[in-house]
Parts: structure tokens; C-alpha cells; sequence
């Protein structure tokens, strides 16, 4: 069978769905993605073919300030605004006539996505070819939960419902371009428009399937998944596309400490006095080993600062290596790795507001994995306190033992090769 894969160029994003990818090659398919050139790059070193952009542009976060400078004053809804038009939509149009272009080269029979791609629902609905997406993160709303975005929890009382609803109606008004300019692709294409509230779930509504990466135990109760959505388990990267990192130092591995990992992700990580610089302060004078892990930025002038004996600071370290010694994980709330930390029974202390984050930590601090700050700069006091409640009341560490024994309950690529055959099977015959 072919499978063509493609994702929006964003590690959170195209990391999950290459465990799929090379399962699916293992298991004799050909596979290939579509890949603007950071990613094509992270494609070559996994040995998997991929088709390069031809009319799309790679608008990344790392790059989108420097795309779209007004976009580095906005706040609120007018920063959601200006993401949801310039960073997911502008590239829609071009990303199929991209899919269109590679379908009359190499006549796939199947596309897995990343939900946020958006482009899955012109592939299902003016190619006719199977589409299957992938829901990467918790930010999936449903009716009855609250409006993504602003990390709201649910609604206990009338006052917290009307304010739900308050804010459903901003979101529609602020998502207005947006869904605008998507449906002016849409219309172009003779398809019908999606509804003034359809981001982000609509138009994944129009696939074969949606995957939920994770479990139920990672959202609000009661939550209710798209009609053609079912958690799938975790989407574990597949371990070719992660760098291998820094080996591990004696005093991770030292079972006698304790040991705090403090990580602000890949994305908004180029000011660590957002959270590692806080972090290290809060905890270098006390018994704990900390780790904090940069991707990069600035890795050698916070060695320069902390000189200390108990603090390890590196470009990266494999989770999958560092997390089984780690007691709990302070983040800026990034989903991928919020889920490696459960799947290894770390609890979680999380920061962070932007860029979903804040949904992603009220699920969190909700469902008691871990303790969600409510805040993008957070103090190096309120961590300390937050560390230290999360060491000392079995709480955390029991639910969290809970959640990962409910992730390693699933088989995700059993039931995902299976999904994509007997989904395809009707189209393929």
C-alpha cells in the first residue's frame, strides 16, 4: 500500500506521527512524506523518502516573527487571530496543489496527516483518497468542555458556563480571517464552508479517522472525542529521529537524589529566564540534581552561570534515557513532552501559556498529574513550592502512575495499521 505522511513543520507536530511512518515501512508498505526543507533533512537521517515543497512556504514558529513582524506585539485573541490565518491557513491552497501534484507523480492511496495540517479535508473531499488524521494534543474541544486557548477548566457553576460561552463567541469573532480565507479555498474547490466556530476540529471531521494521541486520562472528564476520533495511545517518536543527545551523568543515575528535569521545549525557548533560569535558581542550594536540557539556546553561557556541582546543563538528553531516573519534570507544558514524562511516571510542574500550553497544564493541574503555575514567568519561589508539594504528596505520583499504566494499555500501531487497511479496503477495490 501507499501511504504518504505529512505534518506542519513543527517538531510537536511531525515527531509523533515517524514511529507510525517507519512501523508502517517495517511492515512493507511504501511510505513517504511530504516535507518542506528542515524536516526533509530530519527525513533523510530516517532513511525515508520524501517529496520536497514546491508552492509551499516552511512558515514555522521559529521563522513567523520574521515573516510576519506585527505579530510579535499581539496578545490574546489577536496573536490567535494572526496564527490560526498566517501560520495554518496561508499555506493550505499551496499545500494541496503540493498533495495534487505529488498524487499524478506517485499515486498514493492513503494520506496520514497532522490534523493541523487543514489541507486533509481538500484530499478527502476533491481526490476522494482515504485521510486519516492525527490529534496531537489535548487542545481538541468538545461542546460541553471549555473553549481552547486561554487553558480554561470546566465550568462548574452558571457564572463559569456563561463565561464559557462569552469566550466560544470572542474565539468566533477572532477566528473570523481565518476561517474566511479557508473558505474561500474550500469554495474554490466546490466544497462547503465550515461553520464561523470550525477551527481547530472541523475540518478533521472530513477524514476516514482521527487518532488521539494519549488517553482519556489526559483530558477533562466526561470529554466527549469528534465522532471519528478514538485514542490510540501514545504516539512515541520513532527513535531514528531523535537525536541521540548527551549521555547521562553520574548524578542522574545516582538513585540516592532526587532528580528535577527542567526543559522549555523547542519552540519559545530562546529566553531561559522564562523557566530554566527561574528553576535553577529556585533549586541549586538544595539536595536535587537538576537537568536542564536547552535544544541549543544558551546551553554554554548558563554552564558560564551555574557552575555548580548538582547542575547539569545540556543540549539534549533522550527522555527515553533520562526520564526513568527523574522524580518530577518542570515544562513549559510542550504535549510531546509532557507524555514522555507520563509514560515514565514522572509527575509534571508546568509553565506556560502560550502556543496551547495553557490548555495543556489545566488538564494537567486539573487531573492532578502534576501542578499547573498559571503563568509564563513564573517566580523561582512558586517552583520551589510547587517542586516540593509534588515530591511530598503521593497524590501526584499515584495518578500519574495511573495514567501510564492506562498509555502502555494501548497498542497504537496495531490498531492504527488496522484503522488505515480496513478504511482503505472499499477505495482500494
Amino acid at each position: 500500500m501507499r501511504i504518504l505522511f505529512a505534518s506542519m513543520p513543527a517538531d510537536g507536530h511531525f515527531n509523533p506521527l515517524t514511529g507510525i511512518a517507519v512501523h508502517l515501512a517495517d511492515r512493507g508498505h511504501d511510505v513517504r512524506w511530504y516535507a518542506g526543507p528542515t524536516y526533509g533533512a530530519k527525513l533523510d537521517r530516517l532513511g525515508m523518502p520524501w517529496f520536497p515543497y514546491e508552492k509551499a512556504t516552511e512558515v514555522m514558529a521559529s521563522n513567523l516573527n520574521n515573516l510576519f513582524p506585527e505579530r510579535a506585539g499581539l496578545r490574546g485573541p489577536k496573536l490567535i487571530s494572526l496564527d490560526l490565518d498566517k501560520l495554518f491557513v496561508s499555506q493550505v491552497a499551496h499545500h494541496f496543489e503540493d498533495l495534487v501534484h505529488i498524487r499524478r507523480e506517485w499515486p498514493f492511496d492513503a494520506l496520514v496527516c497532522d490534523g493541523a495540517l487543514y489541507a486533509e479535508q481538500l484530499v478527502a473531499e476533491s481526490l476522494h483518497v482515504p485521510v486519516f488524521a492525527v490529534g496531537l494534543t489535548m487542545v481538541m474541544p468538545d461542546a460541553q468542555g471549555p473553549p481552547p486557548f486561554f487553558g480554561l477548566r470546566p465550568a462548574r457553576a452558571p457564572w463559569g458556563r456563561l463565561r464559557h460561552a462569552m469566550v466560544r463567541k470572542m474565539l468566533s469573532s477572532g477566528m473570523k480571517a481565518g476561517t474566511t480565507h479557508y473558505n474561500q479555498i474550500l469554495a474554490r474547490h466546490g466544497i462547503a464552508p465550515i461553520r464561523p466556530d470550525g477551527f481547530p476540529h472541523e475540518p478533521m471531521l472530513r477524514t476516514r479517522r482521527v487518532f488521539l494521541n494519549g488517553s482519556p486520562g489526559l483530558e477533562f472528564p466526561d470529554y466527549q472525542p469528534l465522532v471519528n476520533a478514538e485514542y490510540v495511545g501514545p504516539l512515541v517518536p520513532a527513535r531514528k529521529a531523535i537525536s541521540a543527545g548527551a549521555t547521562l551523568p553520574d548524578i542522574v543515575v545516582d538513585a540516592s537524589r532526587r532528580v528535577v528535569v527542567v526543559s522549555q521545549g523547542t519552540v519559545d525557548n530562546t529566553d531561559p529566564g522564562k523557566l530554566v533560569i527561574p528553576t535553577i535558581e529556585a533549586l541549586k542550594d538544595s539536595q536535587y540534581a537538576i537537568v536542564a536540557t536547552t535544544a541549543g539556546a544558551q546551553t554554554e553561557a548558563l554552564r558560564a552561570r551555574f557552575p555548580r556541582p548538582n547542575v547539569v546543563i545540556e543540549d539534549f538528553i533522550n527522555y527515553d534515557d533520562l526520564f526513568p531516573h527523574v522524580d518530577v519534570f518542570v515544562t513549559s507544558g510542550g504535549f510531546g513532552s509532557n507524555l514522555a514524562a507520563f509514560l515514565h511516571g514522572v509527575p509534571v510542574v508546568g509553565a506556560g501559556k502560550r502556543e496551547g500550553k495553557n490548555d495543556i497544564n489545566a488538564r494537567v493541574g486539573y487531573n492532578k498529574l502534576g501542578i499547573d503555575l498559571r503563568s509564563e514567568h513564573p517566580k523561582p519561589a512558586a517552583i520551589r513550592r510547587a517542586v516540593q508539594t509534588v515530591l511530598h504528596d503521593p497524590t501526584y505520583t499515584n495518578n500519574v502512575a495511573a495514567l501510564r499504566a492506562e498509555l502502555h494499555a494501548y497498542e497504537p500501531m496495531t490498531m492504527i495499521e488496522n484503522a488505515i487497511l480496513n478504511e482503505s479496503a472499499t477505495t482500494l477495490h
